[in-house]
Formats: structure tokens, sequence, C-alpha cells
């Protein structure tokens, strides 16, 4: 911090604003390092959050407001705390988002099998529809480094928003997942997952999404409903007997490998081990039993083909069927029939679309007389790949893989092990965990046929005749990270002998970004690099992040960490609710009913959204209401000018003085207990219990307090002196238990009378509120001053009067021990209601009630 800010006050302008503050003070706060991590802390001294990195693929919306807000509050009053937060903060740029953002915007798409053109430029104008629908091939350099173009600029944009929300991040912790750091990283934990046998490569059964013609692991599946149809097909079984099944998908008969029903299913018991022959085909295939097979579901026998659905993968496994491939991986079918299927009728399907072949081979059957009556139509959830907008695809692919626990129960209990280790904030949130850990039915695929991404650190020895050997691969030494195996020759070998008998053959795949994502503590903490901060700050105390994202970024950082290290990669973690619209439906950039931020921050101000995101509590949805950052910008301002009027009182000279007179012992002891809530509250991470407690309070403060005591502390004396104290601690107070949600115009008022920044100020305890009082206070006390001073002005307000009106005379009625009470306040009161005389008149309601004559 430069000397200038740990010397300077500002001093009350004349005209307080809130306009402007956001360009001063996150300037100050950048210029003077006032959120930088202190790295000479010691261990137990530092709090670290392993912070979201947002996609970089398009604009932030509320729902990241909502979010990010929620951990800043924390990181703030960690700092309030004496913790040295380590706060950084990333950027998620590698993978499908981004690649097909770059397709959108330029124009273009990779062909790895053009050269690289030096010369090369994007378009100068954004492109038509016309140009993406007819992109221009560019070779995969030209695409990464458009990749990298795009994703650099959106970044800016992103980290001046977050600037002016007020995250109070390190930024010189900036990181990305695309970044040399990132990816050496990433490979050194892939490197070692494959050594210690926890990664390995497999030809099998992929979730394949067209479109983006890359493998989809099982974490990023969503079902969508859509419409379909039931087609009866007839098999012959033996001795001519028809057997009928449904399928909603006809276009797979040339992929059948068996048919399949229940094992108690009377009905096709003497068919089990049998054969039949399909339609149209007169392909012989067999009759199998499997429990997953359901007998209320069509005819109950089934269809099995390779491959059509899930199902069809764990009836080809189980029952170690043939495999007869038909779907390719641009989605057509292929041009060739698989053995055993014959061309004649196959010809015709050939080369065409999904939809294409369906409507092709659905015509044959009906011609053949092999469709049993009209299609059904029907409305099914169909997989698509979260992202993607075409149905997923099952291929046969070569993939790497990781272990966690999909196929191994030993390693599935100690996962749910580590999720009962964590600490859950809401704690329902733990059992999305392990209904997704407990239904896991395969590893975690790694591998992505993408270009802008980590690639996987491998080459292949090729033999003699060309053919690479899959199963002893070559990998870097981790000093020599990152590699990228497409343009790094192989350990031992030259570049000359790529794609040479007897030389090797690079990895072309990237990993998914998940695979990086989710080694973003050891990404920040300088794991194996920088030991002495990795010490510090792992394991981390704080995981933050969006409930949707369980499955994925939560659960696989806990595989990444229990594998490496043995341990949950944090203490705690946080779950965010949703944001939903004016209708209550979730916001999502794909349902297009997303608010952008910039412009409600401009026109209400950071603080104000801030407040609305406070408003909501971790785990629960939020509906957006602008309404409620309207509360938000009078409540910062009322803090302007509350804190100006009370300055302007001679507060502002009484910051170590004694509260002595009852009703400011009063206020400042019920300020204490709300400094002991908001407190516990944040411990707790609760930030909307904290706000609602110091708000709360501070309106007490501004509409009674201050209106009770302001003619006193115009005063001189003892009285005045008191009154100027309990003011000038409970500003002090107020200020620091609102910093952590509204940074700006606390620190904008601190200027004005304080020292140094109040985000690194003390929080305020119990005990420091406690010692400026002399002796005890009584917090009903200031509640019955406040009622007395509301029943006057009600009076005055009924009578259409000004609240500056003479009151001649007011009696209070009431049970004796209130009137006692009152009397402590008496002053006070008669002073703030303008009131000439007051008689206290002992009467036998059991609440006060105060009668004025006018």
């Amino acid at each position: 911090m430069t000397d200038t800010a740990r010397t300077a006050r500002a001093g009350v302008p004349e005209r307080p604003s809130l306009d402007g503050l956001e360009e001063r003070w996150a300037h100050r706060w950048q210029e003077d390092g006032t959120y930088a991590f202190d790295r000479a802390k010691k261990r137990g001294d530092v709090y670290s959050i392993d912070t979201p990195p947002p996609t970089v693929s398009g604009e932030l919306h509320m729902g990241h407001v909502f979010s990010y807000t929620h951990t800043d509050t924390v990181a703030r009053y960690q700092r309030m705390r004496g913790r040295a937060v380590f706060y950084p903060i990333g950027w998620d740029d590698n993978g499908l988002p981004t690649e097909r953002r770059v397709q959108n915007v330029y124009g273009v798409r990779c062909d790895p099998a053009l050269a690289y053109d030096p010369v090369w430029r994007p378009p100068a104008t954004p492109v038509d529809d016309a140009a993406r629908r007819d992109p221009t091939p560019i070779s995969r350099r030209n695409f990464i480094e458009l990749c990298e173009l795009l994703t650099v600029a959106d970044e800016q944009v992103f980290e001046a928003l977050w600037r002016r929300l007020g995250l109070s991040v390190d930024w010189s912790l900036t990181y990305t997942t695309i970044g040399r750091v990132a990816r050496a990283t990433s490979q050194r934990a892939f490197v070692r997952n494959l050594r210690r046998g926890e990664a390995y490569q497999a030809e099998a059964p992929t979730l394949w999404d067209v479109g983006f013609a890359t493998a989809v692991a099982q974490a990023e599946l969503e079902d969508r409903e859509r419409p379909g149809a039931y087609h009866r097909l007839r098999f012959v079984g033996p001795g001519g007997r028809e057997v009928l099944i449904d399928t909603t998908r006809p276009e797979l008969l040339p992929a059948c490998v068996a048919l399949v029903c229940h094992p108690d299913d009377e009905r096709y018991a003497d068919l089990v081990g049998t054969t039949v022959r399909s339609p149209l085909f007169d392909v012989e295939v067999p009759v199998r039993a499997h429990p997953l097979a359901e007998p209320g579901k069509g005819t109950g026998v089934a269809m099995v083909c390779t491959f059509g659905d899930l199902s069809d993968v764990t009836w080809w496994r189980d029952l170690e069927l043939d495999t007869r491939v038909v779907i390719g991986r641009d989605g057509r079918l292929l041009p060739e029939p698989p053995a055993g299927v014959p061309a004649a009728p196959y010809a015709a399907l050939a080369g065409q679309t999904v939809n294409g072949a369906r409507r092709e081979i659905v015509g044959m059957l009906a011609d053949a007389g092999d469709l049993i009556g009209e299609p059904r139509p029907i409305t099914h959830p169909v997989k698509f790949y979260e992202r993607g907008d075409r149905p997923l695809e099952i291929v046969s692919t070569r993939q790497w893989y990781l272990r966690n626990g999909g196929r191994d129960a030993d390693l599935r209990a100690t996962l749910l092990a580590r999720g009962a280790e964590l600490h859950w904030v809401p704690a329902h949130m733990k059992h999305r965990y392990d209904n997704w850990v407990g239904g896991l039915t395969g590893d975690w695929l790694v591998s992505r046929q993408r270009f802008f991404g980590v690639p996987v650190p491998v080459w292949y020895r090729l033999d003699d005749a060309g053919e690479p050997d899959w199963s002893h691969p070559l990998t870097p030494d981790e000093s020599a990270l990152p590699v990228d195996p497409s343009s790094d020759p192989a350990p031992g070998f030259h570049e000359s002998q790529r794609g040479r008998p007897g030389g090797f053959l690079g990895d072309p795949d990237v990993l998914d970004t998940w695979a990086t994502s989710s080694l973003t503590p050891q990404i920040v903490g300088g794991w194996e690099t920088d030991p002495d901060l990795f010490a510090k700050v792992f394991p981390m105390n704080l995981r933050p992040q969006g409930q949707e994202i369980i499955r994925t970024w939560l659960f696989d950082t806990v595989v990444r960490s229990h594998f490496e290290h043995g341990v949950l990669p944090w203490r705690d973690t946080v779950l965010s609710g949703w944001i939903l619209d004016p209708d209550h439906k979730k916001m999502a950039k794909s349902k297009g009913n997303v608010v952008t931020p910039l412009a409600l921050l401009e026109q209400h101000g950071s603080d104000a959204v801030r407040y609305w995101a406070a408003s909501g509590k971790p785990g629960m949805d939020l509906a957006f209401d602008p309404a409620q950052i309207k509360v938000g910008r009078r409540l910062a301002t009322k803090l302007l000018n509350a804190t100006k009027f009370a300055l302007g009182l001679g507060a502002g000279d009484a910051l170590r003085a004694v509260a002595t007179a009852p009703l400011d012992r009063a206020m400042l002891a019920e300020l204490a207990t709300v400094v002991s809530a908001a407190s516990t509250a944040f411990d707790s991470y609760d930030h909307t219990a904290a706000l609602q407690a110091t708000e709360a309070f501070f309106w007490r403060f501004c509409d009674d307090y201050i209106e009770l005591v302001k003619e006193r502390a115009y005063g001189a004396g003892a009285a005045a002196d008191s009154a100027r104290a309990a003011l000038a601690g409970a500003l002090s107070v107020q200020l620091r238990l609102f910093a952590p949600v509204l940074p700006y115009v606390t620190e904008e008022i601190w200027s004005w009378w304080r020292y140094g920044s109040v985000h690194r100020a003390p929080w305020p305890t119990t005990y420091e509120v406690d010692r400026t009082i002399e002796g005890t206070g009584e917090p009903a006390l200031l509640r019955l001053a406040g009622d007395a001073l509301g029943q006057v002005r009600r009076a005055k307000s009924e009578r259409k009067l000004s609240m500056k009106a003479e009151v001649p005379l007011a009696e209070a009625l009431g049970p004796a021990a209130l009137l006692e009470q009152l009397t402590l306040v008496a002053d006070d009161l008669r002073a703030a209601g303008r009131i000439g005389k007051l008689d206290l008149l002992p009467d036998r309601t059991p609440e006060l009630v105060i009668a004025c004559a006018f």
C-alpha cells in the first residue's frame, strides 16, 4: 500500500454521490494492491478459494454476477478477519464452446490436412449466414490462432466487467485453461495417471456428437424430449414363427445382432437360445435373455443393434454379441455394409443421413410386407451433448479413459466416502453427488477429437508395416511439458520419422476441457513448480460453484486430487442456486431469456446489483427482480447521506470516546448483537442472513437513533460527547459490516474520515463494540424509544402536520416498568418529537401508548 493510501483522508464532499465510484476505487484498489495475496503468511493464516473459471464463449449474464458476488463476500469477509486470501481468477477458454464461437464469428472450419498459411487473415467484417453455412477451411494452426485471438478479446471484456462489479480477486493470479501452465499441469497429471494405471486406452462404443465430430462423456449428456415413432417389424423364427418387435430406429436393422427378452417372460422362453431371421436382410441373429429387457414395453422383445442406445451397449457387452457397425462419425450410414449383411438392400441406405435412411428403409419394409401397421407417433427422451443440437450416435472408436468408479465398486465406494468428508453448503446438495457417483455406468472418457485444447501427451511407435503399437504409448519426461505430439517428435525420434514405418505417430486428440479444469487447484497453486505456495494453499478452503456441474467439475476435481494427493482438494463447497426469469424459469443462453449485467451496473451502480445478488442464499434459486436492485441503490444512497449527516454532528472526532447516555449504550448494545449475528452467518456462508441483520439495524439506526440524538449531538457537554462517540462507533462498525456486499460506497465513506481501506480494516467484534460503552446497555431501550417516536410522528402525519411541528403535550401511557425505562430516554424523545411537555401516566394497557395533544 502506498504512503498516500495509508495517510490520506478525503474529507466529506459537499454533495456525496454514487456516480463514478467504480472507476475511482477499482483503479485505486489495483494501484494500492488492496487485494494482493500475502504469501508471507503462514499456512494457518491463509484462506484459499478455488474460483470457477467462466467459459469464454460469449457474454457474462446475471447468473454469473449472482454466484461470483456470493464468493466475493466470502473473500472480503475472510480478508477482514485477518486471513491472507488466495483468490485467483481464471478463464476456461479451451474446448468446444470456443471452437464453435470461432466458427460462427469468422465463418471457418478446421481442416487438419491443410498446411499452415502464415499470411492468412480472418475477415475484417462480420460474416453472414451464408459464410457460416459454407465455412472456409483453414489449417489447424490457423484455426488455433483464431481461437487464441478471440479468447483474448473476450477475456478483456470479462475482466472489465468483473473489475466493475468489484470482485476482490488478485489479478496477478489470473490463468487460462489453455495457457502454458495449465497445459503442463494437465499433461503432468495425465502422464502420472497413465503410469499408475488410472488412465487407459480402449476401442469401445462411444457417445458421439456428429455436429462437433467428437466423443462425449457421460457427464455431458442431457435428455431432450423429441418426436419419434414406433415401427413394428416382423422377424421370422423357427418353423416360420412370426416374431414382432417395436423399434424407434428401423434404420439400424442392418446393425441388428440379436433379439433380447426378459428371462421370466414365458411368451418367449422357447425362443431363447434359437435364432431368427431379420426382415429385408434375412440375416440370422440369436435370441437371448437379459434382465434389463422390459416385458411390458412394446412386444416384450427388443432388437439389439450396434449401437442404437446405451441399452444396446449393455446387452452387447454382457451377452458378448457380434458387432455390426453401420453409422459413421459423420452421422451417415457407411458406404459398405458390415460383414454378413447383403449388399443389395443396403445399397439404398449407404451414405444417407440417419433420417434419410429411416425414411428409405420404412418404405422398403412396407413394400416387403415386413412393416406391421402404420408407425405410431410418440414423444420420447433422446440423448444430446449438452452443448450440441443433434442427437448423439454411438460409434466404435479408440479413446482415452480415466478410472472414476464407473466399473470399479471399490473405487466408487472410496469416492462416495470422499463426498462424505466434504462440508456441503447447503447440505442437501451432497445427495446429487451421491446419486451421480452411484449411478456411473462407465469410466470417464477424457479424449476429444477437436483442435483447441490440451493435447493428449503420448506418441505411438510404428512397426515395419507402419501400424501403430497402441498398447505401449510413449510419454514425455515431465521436464519437457507442455508438449504437442502433432508438432513435437516423440522422445528418442526425429521429426523426419513421423508417420514412417519404424518411426512414430503422435496422438491427434486433445483432452476434455474438464480434464484440465478438474486441476484448477493445482494450476493456480503452483503444484510441482512452487512447492512453498502449494503447501500454503492446498488443500484449499473453498470451492464455490454451480449445482449443475457437481457431476463434472466438483466430482472430477475430487477424482484427480484423490489419485494424485490422497486428499480432498478443499474443505468446503458452496453451491449456487439458479437465476429465474419473471416466469420463474431458469435463465440460460440456450433459452434466450438471460439478462446481461453491464447496463444494470451502469444504470444502478455495482453496489446495487451486488445487493440484489446477496439477497439470494447459497443453493436457493432467485427470481431476477430489478426492483430489488433499486432497493440496493436506495440503501447505498442512505449510507452516504446518513454518514455525512452524522459526521456533520462531529462524530468523526469522537471515534475513541465512550458512550455514557442510556440511549447511546442501548444502540451500541443492539449493534453488538448484530455483529455477532453477522459474523456467525458469514462463518456459515450465509451472506444473506448477515446482510439482513445489518440492514435491519441500519434503518433503525437512521430512522430512530439519529433522529432521537441529533439535537443532543449538536450541543456540548458530556451528553453530546456520548452521542458523538456512539455515532462514531456505530458508523465504523456498520461500514465494515456492509463492506463485503457494498464495497464501493463503504470504501468511499471510509475515506472521508478514516485512514487506509475499509477492506483491510479488521472485522468488527462484540468486544470492540462493548468497550465503547460505559457499563452496559439494554437493546430494548432503543426499540422502546423508537416506538414512542414513531407514534408521535404518526400523530403528526394523521393531522397532516410537518414533522417539525410542536407538540404542546404528550402523554405516555403504559405499564409502570415501561414508563420507568422511558424516563431514561425522555429528554431525547422530547427533543426529537418537539414535545413541550411529556407526562408519564401508569396505565393497564400492556404496551406503550403515546397520546399527543395539539
